[in-house]
C-alpha cells in the first residue's frame, strides 16, 4: 500500500500525511533513520517534508538499470525531478509514475525535449535492484524514455537521501506507506520544490520547471537573458487543452502599441515642420 496526499497544502493534505504518520505508529519501525517520527503529527510530516527546500542533496550513487554506476553530480546543468518508489507496488506507484510521464512530455513539449532529467528511484532495497527496476520501467511502458533513470542503491543511501529531501516511508504488512510526492531539483541539486499526490494539476510541476529552465541569471549574454525572460513570460498555460504554448499576443500587442506611438511622433513632427512653412509664406 502506498499513502498519498492530493497537491496543495489542504485539509486533504494534511489529514493524508496524518495517515502516514498513523501507519508509521502501528508499525512500529521506522525505514529510515532520519528523524524519531512516532509522535509526529500530520503538520510535523508536511514541516518536515518542507524542511528540505533549498537544501543541496549530497552526491549520492546509483546503479541504472544495466547495473552502471551513475551519481546525481552527472545530471547537474539541468533541472531534476525526483520520485520515489517501490518496484513491488502494484497500485499507488503505478499511478504516479505514470501520471508524472504524462506531466512531464507536456512539459517537454513546452521547455524542450532535453530540458530536464527524471530519476525514479527504488526505495525497497531488500528487492529493488537493476533487474527489478528494470522491469518496472517495463511495465509503465518507459523502458526506452529518453532523459528517465530507474534506479536502485543500498539502504545507507536511502536513508540519507530521505532525510535530505524530507522524504517519509515506513514499511507495513502490506509493503509501505509513503509521501507521494515528486521532488525538483534546480541545476545544481538543490530542491527547489515538491510537489505532492499520485496526480496533481500540470502547472504545480510545469511551473517551477519552467522557471528554472529559463532562468534569466544563467544566461552568458544579455540576449539570452532578454530571450530567457520572454520566453518565460510569453509560455502560457491552456487549462481547456491542459497544455502550454507559446503565447505571441503580447508581441502583437507591443507591435500595436509601437506603431501608435510612432506613428503619433511621425504626426507630431509633420506638423511642426510644417508651422513654419506656414509662417514664412505669410
Amino acid at each position: 500500500m502506498c499513502t498519498h496526499a492530493r497537491s496543495g497544502l489542504s485539509p486533504l493534505l494534511l489529514a493524508l500525511l496524518f495517515i502516514v504518520a498513523g501507519a508509521a505508529v502501528l508499525a512500529g519501525r521506522p525505514s529510515f533513520a532520519s528523524a524519531d517520527f512516532r509522535e509526529f503529527d500530520a503538520r510535523a510530516a508536511l514541516d518536515y517534508s518542507q524542511a528540505a527546500l533549498r537544501r543541496t542533496l549530497s552526491d549520492h550513487e546509483f546503479l541504472d538499470t544495466e547495473g552502471r554506476t551513475v551519481r546525481l553530480s552527472d545530471f547537474e546543468g539541468q533541472p531534476v525531478l525526483i520520485n520515489m518508489v517501490y518496484s513491488a507496488c502494484d497500485h499507488t506507484c503505478t499511478i504516479s509514475t505514470k501520471h508524472l510521464s504524462r506531466i512531464a512530455q507536456i512539459a517537454r513539449n513546452a521547455l524542450g525535449q532535453d530540458s530536464f532529467t527524471i530519476l525514479t528511484i527504488g526505495f525497497d532495497t531488500a528487492r529493488d535492484n537493476p533487474e527489478t527496476m528494470r522491469l518496472y520501467a517495463r511495465q509503465q511502458g518507459m523502458s526506452n524514455a529518453a532523459n528517465w533513470k530507474f534506479l536502485s542503491t543500498d539502504q545507507a543511501t536511502i536513508d540519507a537521501l530521505s532525510a535530505e529531501m524530507g522524504f517519509i516511508y515506513y514499511a507495513t504488512p502490506r509493503g509501505f506507506d509513503h509521501m507521494a510526492k515528486v521532488t525538483v531539483l534546480d541545476q545544481d541539486r538543490v530542491v527547489y520544490r515538491h510537489v505532492y499526490g499520485e496526480v496533481f494539476e500540470t502547472p504545480l510541476l510545469v511551473e517551477p520547471l519552467k522557471e528554472l529552465v529559463f532562468d534569466a541569471r544563467r544566461a552568458e549574454s544579455p540576449f539570452e537573458a532578454l530571450g530567457a525572460r520572454v520566453r518565460l513570460f510569453c509560455t502560457t498555460y491552456d487549462a481547456a487543452a491542459d497544455r502550454y504554448y507559446f503565447d505571441y499576443s503580447l508581441f502583437v500587442g507591443m507591435g500595436v502599441g509601437l506603431t501608435v506611438i510612432l506613428s503619433t511622433l511621425w504626426f507630431l513632427i509633420h506638423e511642426f515642420r510644417r508651422r513654419p512653412r506656414k509662417r514664412r509664406l505669410a
